[in-house]
């Protein structure tokens, strides 16, 4: 009907009002205290609603870019996000000042290695700082006092071996772990937050550890930190839990924020 309407010249009626060029007023736009890039895996159904329920209401921007990966997690498929982190980081609005980006894959930066992953996103982003849940999880962990950690993970084992020498690499003691031993990252973020939780419970409860890190950007354990640290009187972090705090911090955004465990209530060490 729209093409008969047009072959017949059809015109609309003149505008009763029509206002153009009309005043206006600029300012520094959402990011007016600090705008952050995230590069999230195209197979992450958790790490946007976890950011979005810590964020803080006003003033901070968070432009996130998603990159390809396997949803089966393995060595050799981790290694495949080499690769799209460049493009992936060029996908993020090139007309804002982001301070910080970060690359939202735990296991994947310890394979690519973070050095390498900074590397990367410098190259698009020479001017940000750069984060990932491993860089993140050291700080927060050292910032919440914690040396001696239980990891729980969902991965298989030869991932979690490589995660526990990694961790151990970079300062940590690790001698309490469990895992869920999942390979599917589909799988991994329908594990329930009751599940998880109980697990934390289980591995926090150890003497041998005095807190806890829950790796992989999937699981869902950022509105469970409370609880946990209240029955096991432990600092409690995940992957995705310390990767906002320490891309605020690293952004100077030193603000308390309620209801998310110690480590919001901490500063960068």
């Amino acid at each position: 009907m729209n093409e008969h309407i047009a072959q017949a010249g059809f015109k609309p009626a003149p505008l009763e009002v029509d206002l153009e060029g009309l005043p206006f007023e600029t300012d520094q736009g959402v990011g007016s205290r600090a705008a952050l890039g995230l590069l999230v895996l195209e197979t992450d159904q958790t790490i946007e609603d976890e950011f979005r329920a810590i964020w803080p209401s006003a003033g901070v921007a968070l432009y996130g870019a998603r990159l390809h990966n396997s949803p089966h997690i393995t060595p050799e498929t981790l290694k495949e996000m080499e690769g799209l982190i460049v493009p992936a980081t060029e996908l993020l609005p090139p007309m804002v000042d982001l301070s910080v980006v970060a690359f939202a894959c735990t296991s994947g930066a310890m394979v690519i290695g973070e050095p390498r992953v900074a590397e990367l996103i410098h190259s698009v982003r020479p001017k940000a700082a750069v984060t990932d849940p491993v860089t993140a999880a050291i700080a927060a962990l050292r910032s919440s006092g914690v040396k001696r950690v239980g990891l729980l993970t969902p991965y298989t084992a030869d991932i979690n071996t490589r995660l526990r020498g990694a961790l151990i690499e970079r300062g940590l003691d690790i001698p309490v772990m469990g895992s869920f031993n999942e390979a599917d990252d589909a799988v991994v973020a329908r594990i329930t937050p009751k599940a998880i939780l109980d697990a934390v419970v289980r591995l926090g409860k150890s003497a041998a550890c005095d807190g806890v890190f829950v790796s992989c950007t999937s699981l869902r354990v950022a509105r469970i930190v409370e609880a946990a640290e209240a029955q096991i009187g432990k600092p409690v972090t995940s992957s995705n839990h310390a990767l906002a705090w320490h891309m605020l911090r690293l952004a100077g955004i030193d603000d308390d924020i309620s209801g998310f465990g110690r480590l919001y209530r901490s500063r960068l060490i």
